[in-house]
């Protein structure tokens, strides 16, 4: 769009319009009055939410209706052969892949605040438009996950002050998402597939720092000792720019935001006094489990202060946040009284951290079905994944999803139970959703747990306990 100006196009086709960010970029302009189609391969539940915007969606292809587009936009994932990718280009249609789209859009709005980080993206996120909603901002958002708070929507279309965006780092995406409140969870290695290597992480996070506006704000996490390297190797460019930073931490009280006297609830969420600046600023009781959700919490409230939002109100709307999708979901009870949770976690610091919250739940047994992500993921991270798991009390590893891999046979999940055995884990490999079912509905008992844990197909379990 440094080519095209949007005020000169009427129709818009989106390659790939089911992908969760795809979706709601897609009902965004819609709303905005443009005519949006879009195709995808299958149908899923968010095409069928696109179709009930009234956009048309094509299930294969139709280079007749990119013909008519003046502007087509796609996933990464897209392939430069797809017929519909390759019929725009030869049309001379502008195309766009979806980060790059993103990225011109956030520009039409006067407050972008970009949440990043590797992992706990999503939830803060989402805590922070619950937030904002709560003190009647008005924020359009987007969040790579479904939320009670937004209708069981990725999305919100809000008015364009402020545009609450999960900006994800894979493949760079979040290098095309400028902030006037950036956000920073935590840096780690991930997505090895792509950075190869922590340092070209770091690299990225400096870059995503210095995309700050001018006289905007970074919130960062300072118990996180990647980030605050990658702070002090980028203070002198932010000063330039006078960003103003923030910090926010559990661990120490010379940080801007610190969490006081915290507590562990009944029901395995938290409570805690919030210091800002050393003086008390308020309590929060969360609704959302686990320690981590304290931090998150914690940035949460950052980015209410740095804007000046109300915040008591903020603080509402972050105490009456639940949870996203996929994040520590309950789903159901099996043989009555065996509680079936789910969660997104494929990287071992988010395994730790969702079996931790399943242990604080004062439980019997937890029973972790972990489903590894990718064979790059598995392969690389092997000995982290391997000391992921001491909070489970059986871990039944299955078939490992390989999403955009092929095998080279080198990693299996097969593998990872040697290893956790290794560690005295208690592992067994099972590779039938099937058996997996028969196994736990012999072997649960009464108050155990057991949490589906990946970011692949292992959701769909839950429907067979």
């Amino acid at each position: 769009m440094d080519e095209i100006n949007l005020e000169n196009i009427k129709n818009i086709h989106f390659i790939g319009i089911g992908g969760i960010s795809m979706s709601g970029i897609a009902i965004i302009m819609k709303k905005f009055g443009y005519n949006v189609t879009g195709s995808d391969i299958s149908e899923n539940d968010m095409v069928k939410i696109v179709k009930s915007e009234s956009i048309p969606v094509t299930i294969g292809q139709n280079t007749e209706v990119v013909l008519k587009a003046d502007l087509v936009v796609y996933t990464a994932a897209i392939p430069d052969t797809d017929l519909e990718l390759v019929t725009a280009i030869n049309a001379k249609i502008p195309t766009f892949e979806r980060a790059v789209f993103l990225g011109k859009l956030l520009t039409k709005y006067e407050k972008p605040i970009c949440i990043a980080g590797m992992h706990g993206k999503t939830t803060t996120t989402s805590m922070v438009a619950n937030a904002l909603k709560f003190a009647n901002t008005n924020p359009t958002v987007l969040v790579g996950s479904k939320l009670r708070e937004l209708n069981n929507l990725n999305y919100e279309i809000g008015g364009y002050e402020y545009f609450v965006l999960e900006s994800c780092e894979y493949v760079d995406s979040f290098l095309n998402f400028p902030g006037n409140t950036a956000v920073i969870l935590n840096i780690e290695e991930e997505h090895l597939d792509y950075f190869k290597n922590l340092e070209n992480i770091k690299k990225s996070f400096s870059k995503f720092m210095n995309l700050v506006h001018n006289n905007g704000n970074l919130i960062v996490n300072t118990d996180d000792a990647v980030i605050t390297e990658v702070l002090e190797n980028t203070k002198e460019s932010l000063k330039e720019k006078n960003i103003n930073i923030v910090t926010y931490s559990i661990t120490d009280k010379n940080a801007n935001l610190f969490a006081d006297n915290i507590n562990l609830m009944n029901n395995g969420c938290y409570e805690f006094d919030v210091i800002y600046n050393n003086k008390f600023l308020c309590h929060v009781n969360l609704s959302a489990p686990g320690k981590h959700n304290v931090l998150n919490g914690l940035a949460t409230l950052g980015v209410a202060l740095v804007n000046n939002i109300d915040i008591n109100k903020a603080k509402e709307g972050l105490e009456e946040f639940t949870g996203a999708s996929r994040r520590f979901e309950f789903k159901k009870f099996m043989n009555d009284t065996v509680e079936v949770y789910d969660d997104y976690a494929h990287h071992p610091t988010e395994i730790k951290a969702t079996l931790q919250t399943a242990k604080e739940k004062h439980k019997n047994k937890v029973y972790a079905v972990f489903q590894p992500h990718t064979y790059s993921r598995l392969k690389t991270l092997l000995p982290e994944f391997a000391t992921s798991f001491f909070n489970a009390d059986m871990v039944i590893v299955t078939e490992i999803y390989a999403a955009r891999e092929i095998s080279d046979g080198t990693i299996t999940s097969e593998m990872l139970v040697e290893e956790l055995k290794k560690n005295n884990v208690n592992a067994i490999y099972i590779k039938e959703f099937e058996e997996i079912a028969k196994y736990l509905k012999q072997n649960a008992q009464d108050n155990d747990i057991v949490l589906t844990i990946g970011a692949g197909t292992i959701t769909k379990l839950s429907d067979l306990l």
